[in-house]
Formats: structure tokens, sequence, C-alpha cells
């Protein structure tokens, strides 16, 4: 408040129903439970304000609850249900362990359905017991298996989605397979499953074997792209005279080694091989063809893609490296057309197995930050991470941050920071270029205030206005 004026007004979306505010104490701070049909926790953290979801489907209303047998509690109303509990540390992630008793190889949630679908590979509890691949269908809040599908001997489930057809209402599991023999170097057939969940169940409703393992399927303009082997595949969804659905073959586009990893933006495909690093595709609608419009040159040998936005494209690949290409639509030539233009480079140090464009807080769209795109990735060894497109001034800013830290902040044993973020391979070592380091960044916040002025001074902006800055992102 300023001269009696309220300031700096902010707002944040909290669902569409009627909102109630009360206020409870947890670990000796008042905090504000919104109730509604997205129920969340309002607090206060360095005079800020921020929201925190709360894991509840709809609260109707909410008031603090104190007993010897539930002490600092909170009593929830919902529609024919009272619950009792505790709020958690704030912001925090939740982190919930249930055990499967079998190896998950692919997860997917249809939201429709409120379900999980899970390709799984039962553990063998004796060396001659053959591998069984399980299709597995889980309730989405009680993550209870209500309902399996057995995969043939030797078939691994490769790839699973859920999405819709064209001139269809309903909403399937798409999941693709190999069959995966121990005489053959590569699979050489494999299979396309579609099934609806009816009360509760997994029903085959089509199956379509292919000539190797579909180790992609993607939604694409109400069809189905997948990538089997050296081959990108468009297939379409049929309806046939007795009322039957079939999947049938519309186009492909040859030319890869193994494509594994796809991903699309409207009529554009951007496809992840093996040894040949990112090729980007494009579906022509009139030919009905799918012709390359571009590739990267450099022999990276991929482990995820994904599409930031139509002429950004990040990689992974198995050296622990990311990297980012650009589609060069300005090109003078077609040859300069032809070719992506590698604009990123960072040594992760981790094997990225999986990008997925999302978000694990709450994002305020109101605020600066929140207009921010993320892209969060999951790890071999189990780290989860987001990497954040940043507009230009905001990353020339941090990165002169970044720069003054390191000056500060010194690696055990005295190990370079610039050269561990520096992109390496087999081939050449390169310098981490459009790419910022967030883990060192935030680590501004635990420095000593001696070591916050240090930095500061080198970058001409108050301690206070450093850590805030730091905080909006974190």
């Amino acid at each position: 408040m300023s001269n009696g004026e309220l300031t700096d007004r902010k707002k944040v979306s909290l669902g569409t129903q009627p909102i109630t505010l009360r206020t409870f104490s947890s670990k000796n701070t008042t905090h504000v439970f919104a109730s509604s049909d997205r129920p969340t926790v309002i607090y206060s953290s360095n005079k800020k304000l921020l929201y925190s979801n709360v894991n509840l489907k709809e609260v109707g209303h909410m008031c603090p609850f104190n007993s010897a047998a539930f002490p600092d509690s909170l009593a929830i109303a919902k529609e024919g249900e009272l619950t009792i509990g505790t709020i958690d540390d704030i912001q925090k992630l939740h982190i919930r362990t249930i055990p499967l008793g079998e190896h998950a190889r692919r997860i997917c949630h249809q939201e429709q359905s409120r379900t999980f679908a899970i390709c799984c590979l039962k553990n063998q509890s004796s060396a001659d017991e053959s591998e069984m691949h399980f299709i597995r269908l889980l309730d989405d809040q009680t993550l209870e298996c209500i309902s399996t599908y057995p995969l043939d001997t030797f078939e691994y489930g490769c790839s699973i989605l859920s999405c819709s057809f064209s001139d269809d209402t309903n909403v399937y599991y798409c999941v693709g397979t190999a069959y995966v023999l121990p005489e053959e170097n590569e699979p050489t057939k494999g299979r396309i499953l579609v099934f609806i969940v009816e009360d509760g169940k997994l029903q085959l409703i089509a199956e379509k074997e292919t000539k190797g393992a579909v180790y992609s399927l993607n939604a694409f303009n109400g069809k189905l792209l997948a990538a089997i082997n050296q081959k990108i595949q468009l297939y379409k969804w049929m309806l046939r005279e007795d009322g039957s659905r079939e999947i049938q073959t519309e186009c492909g586009h040859h030319g890869h080694i193994l494509a594994l990893y796809v991903k699309t933006r409207g009529d554009f495909i951007v496809v992840g091989d093996l040894m040949k690093s990112i090729s980007l595709l494009i579906y022509k609608h009139e030919e009905g063809a799918i012709e390359e419009r571009a590739r990267d040159y450099n022999a990276n040998w991929m482990s995820a893609v994904e599409i930031l936005d139509d002429d950004t494209y990040l990689g992974a690949e198995n050296n622990f490296n990311l990297f980012t290409v650009r589609k060069n639509s300005e090109g003078a030539t077609d040859e300069e057309r032809g070719r992506l233009e590698v604009i990123g480079e960072y040594h992760l140090g981790e094997f990225v197995n999986r990008f997925r464009h999302g978000s694990l807080v709450m994002r305020l769209p109101d605020s600066e930050v929140g207009q921010i795109q993320t892209v969060i990735f999951g790890t071999v060894n189990g780290a989860i991470g987001v990497i954040a497109s940043l507009p230009h001034d905001q990353y020339v800013f941090l990165e002169k941050l970044q720069s003054n830290l390191r000056k500060v902040i010194k690696g055990v044993g005295g190990l370079s920071h610039e050269q561990w973020r520096s992109f390496n391979n087999e081939k050449r070592t390169a310098e981490a270029k459009n790419f910022l380091d967030g883990d060192l960044i935030e680590s501004f916040l635990d420095l000593s205030r001696g070591k916050m002025e240090e930095v500061s001074k080198g970058m001409g902006v108050s301690v206070e206005e450093l850590s805030k800055r730091v905080e909006e992102l974190t």
C-alpha cells in the first residue's frame, strides 16, 4: 500500500467455480486456502504471494480443525464427503511410490477414462522362465490395476499414446510393439494395437502388423503417425462396411537408420535418429506424401527430441549433451534451407530419455515468468529437470550473472564449471552456447552476504534486486 492506495495488482485463475477463501496456520505461518474446483493454497515468501496446487479435485469448503487426535489439521468438505488432513511442506514436489512388482517401460494418461496405461515387463522368478510383457490399466486416483492385456511371447511394448481419430468421438489407447527374437539383430515384426476403455476394461478394437519395431506413436491431424525401424509411417482410421474399424496405411518416408523418437507440430514432423541426429519432415496433404525438409548433418546418436517452437528443436544425445537446432527458412539456396543450423550446445552430464512440455509447479499467467515456456526432462539416473526458453533480455542478464557467479563459486577440487558444461563428444569439444546453468544461478540465494555483494558489484545491481530476479525463476 502506498499513500493509502493499493498497488501492484496481480490476478490468477483458480478454476471456473466460485471461490471461498479461509485462513489457516501451518508450521506457525498463516496461509489462505482457496476452495474451488481447483483448490489452491496461497502463501507468502520473501514479500511475494505464491500459489500451490492441492492434490484434491473439487473442494466446496474448508475450515481449520485442531484436536488431540488431529493437531493442526484441516476439515475439507466435498460433495458427499468430509476429509480431515494436513498440509505438507508447501510448494515442494510430492513423491508417491507405487510398487508395481514389474518393470514399467512406458506410461500414458487418459483424462477421459481417468486411467493410466502402462507397458510392463514382469520380473522373472527364475532364469528358465521367459519374459512376459503386459499392458496394465490403472485407475488414476487409486492407482490400482483394473485391467490387463497380455502381449505375445517375445513381444515388447515400445510406445503408447492416448488419442482420437477423425470422424470418431471415442478416445483410444494406441500401443506400438516389437517382436524381439533372440536370433535377430533388429526386430522385423511388430504390431499397432488400438484399445478402448469400456467399464474399466481394456477392449482391443483393431490391430495392424508392422515390418519392424514401433518405436514411437504420435497423434497427427486425426491420424496415427508411427516410427517403424527406419521408416516413418502414417495410418488413417477407417470404417468398414460392417461398422468395425481398421488401421490403413496412407503414406511413409524412408531414409533413416533407426527412427527412434518423433515429435509433431501441425504438418511438421521432427525425427530423432539412432545415429543421424535430427531431421525435419513435412506432410503434404495434396500429394498425400511425407517429404524431408531439412536435417542436421552432424552424427549425433539421439536419445530424445522435442519441438520448442515452429523453427527451433531440442535434442539430447548419448554423450550426455543437449543441443538446439533451427530451421533456416530464410536461406538463399535449397542447400541452406535443407540444413538445420545448430544454435545451442550444452553438456548436461545426464542421459535424457524423455522431453515433455509442461511445468512442475503452478504457472501464474499474469507474471513475466508465467509466460516462459518450459520443457520437463527425465533421465536414466532418475533425475527430473526443467528447460525454460528465456526472452533475449532476460537471457543476457542471467548470462552475465552466471559469469560473475563462476568467479565467486569454485568447483570441488578446482574443477572448472565452464569446462564441465562444454559440449563434448568423441569428435570435438565446444564451449556451451545459448544455454545457462539454472542450478548455478539458483545457488546465488545460498551465498553469504559478502559473496552476494561481490556478485552484485560485478553486476551493477543491488543484492535485493538480484535475489528477487533469481527467486522469480526458482
